[in-house]
């Protein structure tokens, strides 16, 4: 099938880009995290894993940080509960609230993660130049917080399309 005239180009395109590299990331970390001994976990877990805080953090905040609905988080938190990565335990600011806050084995995966990120990180600061990738880490970081932007106000007023 032929994408025809007008079709944008996979290379530039946006989202083709931040896909690939999302999901080659993510390969990568859950590859290496099996081998580390966290066979049981899956990428979807992300969404928790990725924002865990050792203090804990409302799922509520999850949900607002990863981009992701109350109900998927909810459901991730559970299936990680299940696993032994995360307990929830009462917010001492709010007694009616809950904490998400990792377990031991929760840590432990979490030092492994942030180890596995930041040796990736380091791979391609050292192939296109610290100062080449702390501007790339920059400027991907303006475009995510417009496009957040744009889609909160979109979500805010669907009819504006």
């Amino acid at each position: 099938m032929s994408d025809g005239p007008g079709r944008r180009d996979a290379a530039t395109d946006i989202g083709v880009l931040a896909g690939r590299l999302l999901f080659s990331v993510q390969g990568e970390l859950h590859a290496r995290l099996r081998r580390a001994g966290f066979d049981d976990i899956a990428p979807r877990h992300g969404a928790v894993l990725a924002y865990l805080e050792v203090g804990g953090i409302r799922a509520t905040d999850l949900a607002r940080l990863s981009g992701q609905h109350k109900q998927v988080i909810g459901k991730s938190v559970d299936e990680l509960e299940e696993l032994g990565y995360v307990e929830r335990r009462p917010d001492p600011a709010d007694r009616r609230a809950k904490l998400v806050g990792p377990t031991a084995r929760g840590r432990d995966q979490m030092r492994a993660a942030d180890a596995i990120m930041a040796e990736i990180a380091d791979r391609h600061r050292q192939a296109i130049g610290a100062q080449a990738y702390d501007r790339f880490m920059a400027d991907l970081g303006a475009v995510v917080d417009r496009q957040r932007a744009a889609l909160r106000e979109i979500v805010a007023d669907p009819g504006q399309d």
